[in-house]
């Protein structure tokens, strides 16, 4: 079959090579039905259409001029929004040509769990081959009733510092929470990231080697919807968020950082926090809270004060903020401006301390909540112990001292067509852990001394924090999310394997997931070929790796 498109591969070992023909022959036997179980799954719904030019183009967010990754030509890009019964259908057409940066793409859908289509969920080798430049790849994604606020991302090397990545939001006509907030639509989403000067090939080739004294790539800037500023550089116009006093808003907080995390807080008004990465909660009403890389909060502001402007400030948090002269880690605002104030900024201090910050741990769900299996133990426990460490081939990260690389063909690939099944299938730097299928997974992560806070997130479910980094252990009602941070006690996470498919834990700093912090959950590999939950495999998936493996590999 590949033959037909492309001819022989030039960058594939034998191995590799043979594995690919033998996937090919094999798994187009399945295509026919697959087809037909997937136009059956998606039978709800509207079909919403998205069209994604990924281009090169020059972009200044906080006024100094460079070439980025872009979806559409803007950063962050193109605002995906359905309803939650809804079937995305995202057109991803590569225009990249630019060499100082990745050429070909892949699209992470942040937080969906992609059942029965894991095919879609986008990491690079794991789940897909990248989509080559100049050709096209569609995901479809049907959403099976999943609401809440979500983002995407590329997820080939580091290829979304380069500003690949936006919001997505699945709105829910029925939400329980729908009597507590008057607005909610495209003006009341918040995106949060790091901003970087350089192309990310070259910091991170610089971060891996061992230059900057092993220290993680520093931002230039923070930035709100898309707008930062830094040290030396123009006043760049504040980013606005109106609202008219009396109405109450849901503000969809969504931190899209490759590193920082951040301090979210909004001057003089209080934050009821109603869903947490997708996963509605009891309401809760803090001052702010800290968001680490890859998290979300949809949080409700009552427009309750005077008209006037006042600052939402988000102070960013990371380690040796010092070693780039560019970054104000605490020049990071937008205005919220009340309808019939002035245009100016507000006049107050723009102070970032919160009295009452968030503890995650008070966190709890608002809809079926409890630990799965309670406070029995799990089916399985898997203990992680990550590390950095270094050697004559530079700095790496290590999960129970392995450190992390990804195949030559993409693990789904592996199991669907090459019947890979047991942990002995996989080499050892791929890090692939089997799950049976509707386990209790206890996953204790155990914590690093290196300084940071590591978000990690789990692809493919939403687990339960039973132990949080604060506060006690809780099985009755904790805290329910996709991305949790690591600091330097052990934290304890908790699912029920029922998605079959190979789902990504890494850590949400991108420069440390490039180091090799992450594994990957081979979740029921026999049930992810037959059965009801199988994996739904479309011929336009299956040819992207014949063409990418046909590159040049500085177009890979």
């Amino acid at each position: 079959m590949y033959k037909k498109i492309l001819g022989q591969p030039r960058n594939l070992s034998p191995e590799s090579h043979s594995l690919l023909e033998s996937a090919m022959r094999s798994i187009s036997q399945h295509l026919l039905y697959l087809a037909l179980a997937f136009e059956a799954s998606t039978s709800l719904g509207a079909d919403v259409s998205y069209t994604f030019n990924i281009v090169n183009a020059n972009i200044a967010p906080d006024g100094f001029s460079r070439a980025a990754v872009l979806v559409n030509g803007a950063f962050p890009g193109t605002l995906i929004q359905a309803n939650k019964d809804d079937t995305l259908h995202i057109a991803v057409n590569n225009q990249l040509t630019d060499p100082d940066m990745k050429r070909s793409t892949s699209i992470h859908w942040h937080g969906l769990f992609q059942f029965r289509t894991a095919s879609e969920d986008g990491p690079a080798m794991v789940n897909q081959c990248p989509i080559s430049p100049a050709h096209s790849y569609t995901y479809d994604i049907p959403l099976n009733g999943q609401p809440g606020t979500f983002w995407y991302h590329s997820h080939l090397s580091s290829q979304y510092v380069d500003g690949l990545r936006g919001a997505l939001v699945v709105y829910d006509p029925v939400d329980p929470h729908l009597g507590l907030y008057d607005v909610d639509d495209a003006n009341t989403v918040i995106t949060l990231a790091d901003w970087y000067h350089l192309a990310a090939p070259g910091i991170q080739e610089t971060y891996l080697q061992g230059g900057s004294g092993f220290h993680e790539p520093i931002p230039d800037c923070g930035t709100i919807n898309g707008v930062g500023r830094y040290i030396g550089g123009p006043s760049v116009a504040r980013p606005r968020v109106n609202v008219v006093a009396g109405q109450r808003y849901r503000f969809r907080v969504i931190n899209t950082s490759a590193y920082s995390g951040f301090r979210f807080s909004i001057e003089g008004h209080t934050l009821t926090v109603i869903e947490v990465d997708g996963v509605n909660h009891v309401p809760y009403t803090v001052d702010g809270f800290e968001i680490f890389a890859g998290q979300r909060y949809s949080v409700v502001l009552n427009a309750n004060k005077p008209v006037a402007n006042y600052w939402i400030r988000a102070p960013m948090q990371l380690q040796h903020a010092s070693d780039n002269d560019n970054l104000d880690t605490n020049n990071v605002y937008a205005v919220l401006h009340y309808s019939g104030a002035s245009a100016s900024e507000p006049t107050t201090q723009a102070s970032g301390t919160v009295i009452n910050l968030l503890q995650e741990h008070l966190l709890a769900p608002l809809e079926n909540p409890g630990a799965p299996g309670g406070n029995s133990p799990a089916t399985k426990t898997i203990d992680l112990q990550f590390t950095r460490s270094t050697d004559n081939n530079g700095l790496k990260w290590t999960i129970n001292g392995i450190k992390y690389h990804s195949p030559s063909l993409p693990t789904l690939l592996n199991i669907m067509a090459n019947g890979f099944t047991f942990e002995s299938n996989f080499t050892t730097t791929e890090h692939t852990l089997v799950l049976n299928h509707n386990e209790i997974i206890d996953l204790v992560i155990h914590g690093s001394a290196n300084g940071h806070v590591h978000p990690f997130h789990l692809h493919g479910h939403a687990f339960d924090v039973v132990q949080s980094m604060q506060g006690p252990p809780n099985y009755v009602n904790p805290p329910r999310r996709d991305v949790v941070g690591v600091g330097g006690s052990t934290v304890i996470i908790r699912f029920r394997a029922d998605n079959p498919g190979p789902w990504f834990l890494h850590c949400h700093i991108d420069w440390h997931l490039e180091a090799g912090l992450a594994v990957v959950f081979a979740e029921a590999p026999t049930e992810q070929r037959t059965g009801p939950t199988s994996q739904i495999i479309k011929q336009e998936w299956l040819d992207l790796c014949p063409i990418y493996a046909a590159l040049p590999p500085d177009q890979q």
